[in-house]
């Protein structure tokens, strides 16, 4: 008796129109709308990997502000060095960015649902954000050529080093977001950018700024 083998039923990918002409927003919305297929998975790789990070970040720089205290307790040669004017001014730049990133996040949603606006609205608005970005480097290189000039090195003694170290490290990371930003614009110009790549890529953005709030307050009240 011949028995008759059903082949199972093949499922059409979902896939949003994309206004660009590219292949359509398909990993960021679902066709149809449905705004609760956007939830972002609680264990999604991106996001437990950010906060692995994040986490990493914070003990660094916890155990460093340790260093500062016990360093600045316990030797006599603590001198209070007078910050450049500059650092403060560095955070107007910095703060901006993360309100420019939050309306890219919010117009990369409206263009993902076919709300009819071009892809170089959302591009412009991350555009915007690096540009910020960087800004903020370059003004913490012109801090340290301020520094520099009035005869403050690295080793000229330890609150010109914590000073160099906390700033510098900070860079670095910033540096390390400005990456993941280029990252997802990559990807939204192919139109294959995920909703949780690019949570992950704001919130370490976001963590930067307040990151440097507590740095900007601490080498003020230290150093």
């Amino acid at each position: 008796m011949a028995t008759t083998v059903h082949e199972p039923p093949q499922i059409e990918p979902l896939r949003v129109p994309d206004n660009s002409g590219g292949n359509g927003f398909r990993n960021l919305v679902p066709a149809g709308g449905d705004m609760r297929a956007l939830e972002d998975r609680p264990f999604s790789p991106s996001q437990t990997g950010i906060w692995v990070a994040l986490a990493a970040i914070t003990m660094s720089f916890a155990a460093l502000t340790s260093a500062m205290v016990v360093r600045q307790g316990t030797g006599m040669d603590w001198q209070h060095i007078a910050l450049p004017p500059l650092l403060f001014l560095n955070t107007v730049p910095l703060a901006a960015s993360s309100a420019t990133l939050e309306i890219a996040r919010r117009r990369v949603a409206s263009y993902a649902r076919g709300s009819g606006q071009h892809l170089t609205v959302p591009m412009g608005w991350l555009l915007a954000t690096l540009g910020l970005g960087l800004l903020f480097v370059v003004g913490q290189y012109a801090a340290w050529l301020r520094l520099k000039a009035e005869g403050l090195y690295l080793a000229t003694n330890p609150n010109s080093s914590f000073f160099y170290l906390f700033t510098g490290l900070h860079v670095v990371h910033v540096l390390g977001g400005l990456a993941g930003l280029i990252y997802v614009m990559n990807k939204l110009r192919r139109s294959v950018l995920r909703r949780t790549t690019f949570a992950a890529a704001a919130l370490y953005w976001h963590f930067m700024g307040l990151l440097w709030l507590y740095l900007l307050g601490l080498i003020w009240t230290k150093l």
